[in-house]
């Protein structure tokens, strides 16, 4: 394979690059975000489980918004601060779509699947990367073109069969989440900046939400047939006293060859192959990262300053448990 290497397929585990943040100290128990948000009256797994079954959920009032806002803000923070592009794509993608971009194997146990009255089958997207990837299928770039930056905010859905690790957590693991994807396309010269640029993107949301994080280097054997080197970003979850990952990938050209990006001009070769390197955030962990880390003794959340403006300028989210006085003192 070309491109950088990834760990020693014998090392086990995983190894720390980096981590950022204080772990804050509470002087009060520490409220999962399920308790946190049914007290705010804002989740709902009950509910969403009789429409549609288990690991749904249902959002309500302020922490519906508050998803929003996390959302809306991650866009804004990329396309006006790291300048890419944002676009929509369908939800719903051909059986030719998973093969080009090699998603079949790593996805093919999760794939929610919709049988069309006319014998097509169509599949539901489990990931914003797959839809950006294929955005790049067949493109005929210029150098001067390049890098091609883009982003999305998508539904994702998974059924989550036997869950992606040992970790099973139902809370975090939805069939359906919001996502937002981030892509860079660019010359497999400029592969290696690239990826520690979109890597520091993602860090950089974290560091203005004041959510404490670190950088994984992942090991060969755990990544998909598409990528040779990975690093997953993961969050602080305080009443679990550990983190989640949000993964940041790093494909080889492997993925190039089979959706054909490539370079034209005076100077390129034009079988020359573009470099993609992708990531994703999964907009519901970081909204049950901020109700964990944002709680306050009486069950309230604290809203982050850089999200106040999406909440009407609201510096909490009141919690059920103040009106009924069963909030810690």
């Amino acid at each position: 394979m070309n491109g950088p290497r990834s760990l020693n397929n014998e090392q086990s585990g995983q190894v720390e690059v980096c981590r950022w943040g204080s772990l804050r100290q509470f002087d009060f128990e520490i409220r999962d975000h399920v308790a946190l948000g049914e007290a705010c009256d804002g989740l709902n797994f009950l509910a969403a489980a009789k429409l549609s079954g288990p690991r749904f959920v249902n959002l309500s009032g302020p922490i519906a918004r508050l998803s929003r806002a996390l959302g809306q803000f991650v866009l804004n923070v990329q396309t006006e601060e790291h300048g890419y592009e944002e676009i929509h794509t369908p939800c719903l993608f051909k059986h030719q779509v998973w093969a080009d971009a090699g998603q079949l194997a790593r996805f093919e146990d999760d794939i929610f699947e919709a049988s069309l009255k006319n014998g097509v089958d169509l599949f539901l997207t489990p990931s914003a990367e797959l839809s950006l990837i294929n955005m790049v299928a067949c493109l005929a770039l210029e150098g001067n073109q390049l890098p091609v930056k883009m982003v999305m905010l998508t539904p994702c859905f998974r059924s989550e069969a036997g869950g992606a690790g040992a970790d099973t957590f139902v809370t975090v693991k939805q069939r359906q989440y919001d996502e937002v994807g981030l892509i860079q396309v660019v010359t497999q010269s400029d592969l290696g900046a690239v990826h520690k640029a979109v890597t520091s993107h993602v860090e950089y949301v974290m560091r203005l939400l004041g959510i404490p994080y670190r950088v994984m280097a992942r090991r060969v054997n755990d990544l998909g047939i598409d990528a040779v080197h990975s690093y997953d970003l993961e969050v602080w979850i305080p009443s679990r006293g550990s983190y989640r990952a949000i993964s940041c990938c790093l494909p080889n050209d492997f993925q190039p060859r089979r959706i054909q990006p490539r370079l034209v001009g005076p100077s390129h070769c034009q079988d020359t192959l573009a470099y993609a390197v992708s990531c994703s955030l999964a907009v519901n962990l970081l909204l049950f990262a901020v109700l964990e880390n944002y709680q306050q003794a009486d069950g309230s959340i604290r809203v982050p300053e850089v999200l106040r403006s999406y909440m009407s300028g609201d510096l909490t989210i009141k919690s059920c448990l103040i009106a009924h006085g069963l909030g810690t003192t």
